[in-house]
């Protein structure tokens, strides 16, 4: 295992990090139990294991040197590495819980607390079920340690092995020397002002964007420091039937639940925020596996209104298909939905004095965070134990109240929902609307 130099947006995730909002993506699996002591094995297991996974071991290093060589451009100052951990205990990351009968209440619980920075940002929780026939598994890695493939192909390495065909080699890089190949340099000038004025009309979209909108102010909320957590599982089949009949994508499909199960929840709740369309971010991974940093974060992202007001559930859902086509039709690297990207124009040193403002600016962007996290068709198993639902969890950002991410497993869609405790108490009520929307588009549908 080698040192690597955090990618701009990992480093971004590094330093907007707060004790309030920590930055950390989560997934609850559960299993079924083939005995009571499923659990405390799936522990062991995972301790096991986990040594045996290179980049369970990978801590974060802060970069303080004025001059490291071989020398980068833009310098590493300030900046921050990947690197192994010499003292890596899997022990001090695996933990065995008394049983509970709640798994999304321990879930929350869990959520709320920062990864250590010290040691490789990652953490599993192992939570045998009351019942004795389930136990559950929460997962948490630092945004800056994976992103969410790379977090599920970490996951994976520690579960029951499975026969998947081998991947192809990746072709070594070859070794940077002091300075660029001069014979690169006229691509490298030209790529350069392509970026810049990539990054002048992302920058000039933003401030459009944010300039005189508000917010919803049940999607608003001060930093607490608390999470709830609440999960959904959908038949998919019901979600390619709505698609077949209306349309679009699948995606187009899942957002636009979120749409309708807002408008009920916010109908129920009648704190003022109806009339105010949420702006949600979909993200949209640009992660290439053979650039520079491979396990690196590499995200864009399409912004758009939910259509809340709108009381047709097809008319929401061709509201939300036209917004997504318009963006596709942009292009990823273009809009404020393509925010992330600027991180790639901002010095280290940059990142580390300016991500306690630049986590406060979310809330100016977006009210909603709504992102789709790949996972595998097959059967995943730990001891034995079959995997049956997964709900995946993303960070929630600073004065922001909910984030949403979704997953499609086995013929399922998981919803999870993650919440500030305090500025959501009825989360119940939101997940409960879910079901209630895809029940209503199957029968607008069917009529």
């Amino acid at each position: 295992m080698t040192s690597d130099l955090l990618a701009p947006l990992d480093l971004a995730f590094w330093n907007i990090e707060s004790a309030q909002h920590p930055m950390h993506l989560g997934a609850l699996g559960v299993f079924t139990a083939h005995s009571p002591t499923a659990g405390a094995h799936a522990a062991d297991l995972l301790a096991a294991r986990a040594a045996g996974v290179p980049g369970l071991r990978m801590r974060i290093r802060d970069v303080w040197q004025p001059l490291a060589f071989p020398l980068t451009f833009p310098p590493a100052f300030g900046g921050a590495t990947r690197e192994p951990a010499p003292d890596f205990e899997p022990l001090d990351h695996v933990t065995l819980h008394a049983p509970t009968d709640d798994f999304h209440a321990e879930a929350g619980r869990l959520m709320e607390r920062p990864l250590e920075r010290d040691r490789p940002p990652w953490e599993a929780h192992v939570l045998p079920g009351e019942d004795g026939v389930s136990f559950a598994v929460l997962f948490k890695f630092h945004h800056a340690l994976a992103d969410g493939l790379r977090a599920l192909m970490l996951a994976a390495a520690i579960m029951d092995p499975m026969d998947l065909p081998e991947p192809r080699p990746r072709p070594a890089e070859p070794p940077r020397g002091l300075f660029p190949d001069v014979r690169k340099l006229p691509g490298l000038v030209r790529g350069t002002l392509s970026d810049v004025g990539r990054a002048l009309d992302i920058g000039a979209s933003v401030a459009r964007a944010t300039l005189g909108v508000q917010s919803s102010p049940a999607l608003t909320s001060q930093p607490t420091g608390t999470r709830r957590t609440a999960g959904v599982v959908i038949d998919l089949d019901d979600v390619h039937r709505v698609r077949k009949t209306v349309g679009g994508t699948v995606n187009d499909v899942l957002i636009a639940v979120v749409a309708g199960a807002l408008r009920r929840w916010l109908d129920e709740r009648g704190d003022g925020s109806e009339g105010v369309a949420p702006r949600a971010l979909i993200p949209v991974s640009k992660r290439r596996p053979r650039t520079a940093h491979p396990q690196g974060n590499r995200l864009s992202g399409y912004l758009i209104r939910l259509p809340v007001d709108d009381p047709d559930p097809l008319g929401r859902l061709r509201a939300v298909r036209t917004a997504m086509d318009r963006n596709k039709d942009a292009g990823p690297n273009r809009g404020a939905g393509a925010v992330a990207l600027l991180a790639d124009h901002v010095p280290p040193l940059g990142h580390r004095i300016g991500g306690p403002v630049v986590g406060q600016a979310a809330r100016l962007l977006f009210d909603i965070l709504v992102t789709s996290v790949p996972l595998p068709s097959l059967g995943l198993k730990l001891g034995g134990c079959p995997l049956t639902e997964v709900f995946p969890f993303a960070p929630l950002a600073r004065g922001q109240a909910l984030a949403v991410a979704v997953s499609t497993y086995r013929g399922q869609v998981h919803y999870g929902l993650l919440a500030d405790a305090e500025a959501v108490p009825d989360l119940d009520v939101l997940a409960r609307a879910l079901t209630e929307e895809v029940a209503a588009l199957n029968a607008a549908c069917a009529s």
